[in-house]
């Protein structure tokens, strides 16, 4: 046996300086990947009355509004693409994993927008305007990130809980359910919904985030300040794209991806910013015949003043669980259960205060009255104290014309007619149609400024007359 003296055998030493070498990498590998994570930006979502589950359900409603309203692409190999690099984002966002899909629209202006629960829509002006892949991962990656961070139904809470008078006119008395609170806010799809209209904080959050996702997966960070610079250079040229009409700029967007780049230390070791891939969709895109004149993914409509268009003659039929009523096929409704709320394209404004107010349009729920002076309140008593609830909410608001009495369809109802200040100026006419049924007060309230109400009153009364109740 051959006997070493003064050391370990050559083969042994070699073995054993390997593994102190590999377990100091990896636990160098360990101390360095918290450390990259302990630097970042910490985000979390502000308050929230929904649930993220009413986040997804409140989505899919609002986005099958938005694609009667909308041109998508719909060709299956994009999608396929923008599908697969948006899912790839989502997995490195935080927090609820939602159903992501993503959708393009048939539009060359340069813009995104996301709705609650994972629906995000990329114009395909995105897509022709991003230098390379990671350019356009940044706009998904954004788009995720309010949906990541809540920030739609915490907009649309804030406004719930600031209780705007207007809103309270279109209320969800006694009920606190998606659609309820939809038809409240007026929160579909438009321009300047509730859900879409974020603020500068919420923009500034979406930048760090989405900063973030990129360096999660493999691609340079900083793809989002490079495509901001090229709207910031559009802006200039007297070209402001979509992108800044529903997203509102923050100072210094660039110096603060910057920052956050910093923070994460960089690019990733090895990061990619384009693929061939992209390059051929990017050629595929460019090849695919131009939408039609006018279509656009926030279209603010196309009568080329700030009123809607009036009322078509051709209806609509809209159903629920408690009656069946027809509308104007170029209104859209939002809603579900007892309350819904009917508006044309442009029907709800911004009430000067940063809140979605009903303008034109009509209104369904049902209220339900406390006992009356016998016991059960009668149709008159019921009336009298939703009139107040009104009223409470709305201190400018009075009543033109007391109770009426009239019919819709077989049931017995009251006529009263309500003057408020109009959220686009001057005094609006509330026409109050009241019936009183076994689910509540079922409430009608058709809404039009004063000027322009004579627009409106045979559409509200065509409206009123095709109503029919379950049975």
């Amino acid at each position: 046996m051959t006997e070493h003296r003064g050391g370990i055998p050559p083969m042994r030493s070699k073995s054993r300086a390997l593994s102190r070498s590999s377990a100091l990498l990896l636990a160098f590998t360990i101390l360095l990947a918290p450390a990259v994570w302990a630097q970042r930006t910490k985000l979390k979502p502000g308050w929230n009355m929904f649930s993220p589950q009413q986040d997804v359900e409140l989505g899919k409603q609002v986005s099958r509004d938005a694609e009667r309203q909308i041109p998508l692409l719909n060709d299956a190999q994009v999608d396929a693409y923008v599908n697969a690099l948006g899912r790839r984002m989502a997995a490195k966002a935080p927090g609820e994993k939602y159903p992501y899909q993503f959708k393009v629209v048939n539009d060359r202006g340069i813009n995104a927008f996301a709705l609650p629960g994972g629906y995000i829509y990329i114009n395909r002006g995105v897509i022709e305007a991003a230098d390379n892949e990671a350019q356009l991962a940044s706009v998904i990656s954004h788009e995720i990130s309010h949906v990541a961070l809540r920030h739609g139904t915490n907009q649309a809470s804030k406004a719930y809980a600031a209780q705007v008078p207007l809103a309270i006119l279109g209320g969800a008395l006694g009920s606190n359910s998606v659609g309820a609170v939809l038809a409240q806010l007026g929160a579909g799809f438009a321009a300047n919904s509730v859900l879409l209209k974020y603020s500068r904080d919420a923009e500034r959050q979406a930048d760090i985030l989405g900063a973030q996702i990129l360096y999660d997966n493999g691609l340079d960070p900083r793809a989002g300040s490079q495509f901001f610079e090229k709207i910031d250079a559009e802006s200039k040229k007297g070209r402001p794209p979509q992108w800044l009409s529903s997203h509102p700029n923050p100072e210094n967007r660039v110096e603060l991806i910057g920052r956050e780049v910093s923070l994460l230390g960089g690019p990733p070791r090895g990061y990619k910013s384009d693929s061939v891939e992209f390059r051929q969709i990017k050629q595929r895109v460019l090849s695919v015949p131009p939408p039609p004149k006018g279509a656009g993914a926030l279209s603010a409509g196309n009568n080329g003043s700030g009123r809607p268009d009036l009322p078509s003659s051709r209806f609509s039929d809209f159903e629920n669980r408690v009656l069946r009523i027809r509308y104007p096929d170029n209104w859209q409704y939002n809603g579900q259960a007892s309350a819904v709320t009917f508006v044309p394209d442009r029907g709800i404004v911004d009430d000067g205060r940063g809140n979605a107010a009903l303008a034109y349009g009509m209104i369904v729920n049902v209220f339900e009255p406390h006992g009356g002076r016998y016991g059960q309140a009668t149709l008159e008593e019921a009336t009298d104290q939703l009139i107040d609830e009104l009223r409470y909410s709305n201190p400018s608001m009075r009543v033109t014309r007391s109770h009426e009495r009239i019919r819709l369809g077989i049931d017995r109802a009251l006529s009263t007619y309500l003057s408020n200040a109009s959220p686009v100026g001057g005094r609006e006419v509330d026409w109050l149609v009241t019936v009183m049924r076994p689910e509540g007060l079922v409430y009608f309230v058709c809404v039009a400024p004063e000027r322009e109400y004579g627009d409106y009153d045979r559409t509200f009364e065509a409206m009123l007359d095709s109503v029919r109740f379950r049975r």
